[in-house]
């Protein structure tokens, strides 16, 4: 276990790739390469967008999202497939992903916080959002064997109306 009091928690090996895994999430999304995005899930990964920000657990309370494997692959399928209005005329977005702090590191997997700021674009409207999220993310034998099992997603302002968000998060 590395001590994440000492400033060499950013220099470990084990958490530079995960926040690289992380940047490339982010990178997938804003290209909206959802076919590629959702293999960086582990199969029993979970990806929750909670509507109280203090949740811990997410069974047992109303998320806005709440995706494992299969929720996952119905979600790129409608927004990769057919017409839906979410995939036709889905916003144009950039997503920054940073302030990372490390919660958790073993050989096997790192615990990351960070900050995510995503602006989207569509019909000359910008829309913000910003939002604190928890990684956790699953360490292989090799980086291109890293998986995301856990990414909860709390938006800063996640009990206001949300805007439709055909994107995902």
């Amino acid at each position: 276990m590395t001590d994440l009091r000492t400033p060499t928690a950013l220099g470990d090996v084990r958490v530079s790739r995960a926040i690289e895994l992380v940047w490339r999430e982010a990178d997938l999304l804003d290209r909206k390469d959802y076919v590629t995005w959702q293999e960086l899930y582990a199969d029993d990964g979970v990806y929750v967008i909670p509507i109280d920000r203090d949740a811990e657990e997410f069974d047992d309370v109303l998320n806005m999202v709440y995706d494992d494997r299969r929720m996952r692959r119905l979600r790129v399928n409608r927004m990769t497939e057919g017409y839906a209005i979410a995939a036709v005329d889905s916003a144009i977005t950039v997503r920054t992903v940073s302030r990372f702090v490390t919660t958790e590191v073993s050989d096997s997997q790192v615990s990351l916080r960070a900050a995510q700021v995503l602006v989207a674009y569509k019909r000359g409207t910008h829309d913000l959002w910003a939002a604190d999220v928890d990684y956790t993310v699953r360490l292989g034998t090799e980086p291109a064997e890293d998986t995301i099992a856990r990414k909860v997603i709390r938006l800063v302002n996640s009990e206001d109306a949300v805007p439709a968000a055909g994107f995902l998060l």
